[in-house]
């Protein structure tokens, strides 16, 4: 083999073992990333990790929202799904659309038996419908029946926005 073609074989082969390592430090990036999502029941069975970032999801007991006295931003909650409960604890502020009876996906570490999120996502109703939509069900639906929940009446307006003219 002369020096030319030596000389490409090696740039091929640099090329080649530079990609392959950019390959694996990408795989191990998004393994590092990936957050395991695990619902009340798998958590109180002991199937989550221990320290080690998780998500946890499942519905707000009712009646287990509790904040610190000294401190507002401090606050613990039950998740559950129905068979098993969670106690969670969260420092911040909790996302508006956070209730009791209300589904919640939380970010964050087992330590013991409690969940301590670092991030609290409320999740709003699957058959939620945006109020243009549920109006406009109402007025082209065939049959005329009108949707059964509270859910699918569109909000009242308050008061009429005006506009300025030019």
């Amino acid at each position: 083999m002369n020096a030319v073609r030596r000389k490409k074989l090696m740039w091929v082969m640099f090329t080649l073992a530079g990609a392959a390592i950019a390959v694996v430090l990408v795989i191990y990036a998004i393994g590092q990333q990936t957050d395991y999502y695990f619902d009340a029941t798998a958590i109180a069975q002991g199937e989550a990790p221990q320290d080690k970032r998780i998500r946890a999801g499942g519905m707000v007991v009712a009646g287990s929202v509790q904040r610190a006295p000294n401190d507002p931003l401090s606050v613990e909650f039950a998740i559950t799904d129905f068979q098993s409960t969670v106690p969670v604890t969260y420092q911040g502020i909790l996302p508006d659309l956070f209730a009791e009876n209300s589904g919640v996906v939380a970010t964050g570490k087992m330590q013991g038996d409690t969940f301590v999120a670092g991030e609290v996502l409320a999740k709003h109703d699957e058959n939620y419908m945006p109020p243009e939509v549920a109006k406009s069900m109402k007025e082209n639906n065939r049959n005329g029946a009108v949707p059964p929940s509270e859910q699918y009446n569109p909000a009242e307006k308050l008061h009429e926005t005006k506009t300025l003219q030019q």
